[in-house]
């Protein structure tokens, strides 16, 4: 069997930002899908950021200020609890599918580490964004989320909450691998060729603003950037 064929989980975050290096956690969700494709268990985390919730991102996800201080679980608890639920899927070996994976990753290692908790070391990872704008590099439109799900038949219902949209990568994911079977390689193959498209990507995209922007810079890691 491939390892799409396998378990897996789907992993997503909302937060109080766009900057993944600022950014701080407002809720997680892993959701274990099974050889079929179906959701067979989920952990979901609400955590007060001890900041305000900026209205921009509370208009994203849903969730104001006040919720996350009536209802989220302490910054530090929170941000554990997710890392180590990371941590032993990955020691298990099981693939982590999150969308655009740089960001999620990102976040999950600044916030470990202002909280003094060891950083995860994430792998193996599937990124349907990285792996969708490699194999169809083509296709007129946008590569948000929405957009590729409409356009690989995936139902994403509550966008932009972390539950919808982590069982959503798994999903779109699976029907990217259908649909082109060069994505269908094993785990560590995969994920090392991730790397390599996401560089290629990004020197295409640098090389696109550079026309008007001779300073821009686009970055080339993933699936996490390492801190300055």
């Amino acid at each position: 069997m491939t390892w799409n064929q396998q378990i897996r989980a789907g992993f997503d975050l909302e937060t109080t930002g766009r900057d993944p290096k600022q950014a701080l956690i407002v809720t997680a969700t892993v959701v274990m899908v099974d050889a079929q494709g179906r959701a067979v268990s989920s952990a979901e985390w609400l955590v007060d950021p001890g900041v305000p919730i900026p209205e921009e991102a509370a208009a994203v996800h849903g969730v104001t200020t006040e919720r996350a201080q009536a209802e989220g679980m302490p910054a530090r608890q929170g941000v554990s609890e997710i890392t180590e639920t990371l941590r032993d899927l990955f020691v298990a070996g099981i693939p982590v599918v999150a969308f655009n994976a740089v960001y999620d990753f990102t976040v999950m290692d600044r916030e470990a580490r202002r909280h003094g908790i060891a950083p995860l070391e994430p792998r193996p990872v599937v990124d349907p964004f990285v792996v969708d704008k490699q194999l169809d590099r083509f296709r007129k439109g946008k590569r948000t989320l929405g957009a590729v799900s409409e356009h690989y038949g995936v139902s994403l219902t509550d966008a932009h909450t972390s539950a919808a949209d982590a069982l959503a990568a798994v999903q779109v994911m699976d029907e990217l691998v259908r649909r082109h079977p060069k994505a269908d390689m094993p785990l560590p193959d995969l994920h090392a060729q991730q790397i390599r498209w996401k560089a290629e990507q990004a020197e295409s995209f640098e090389e696109y603003l550079r026309r008007k922007d001779p300073q821009a810079t686009v970055s080339r890691a993933w699936p996490v950037e390492p801190p300055a």
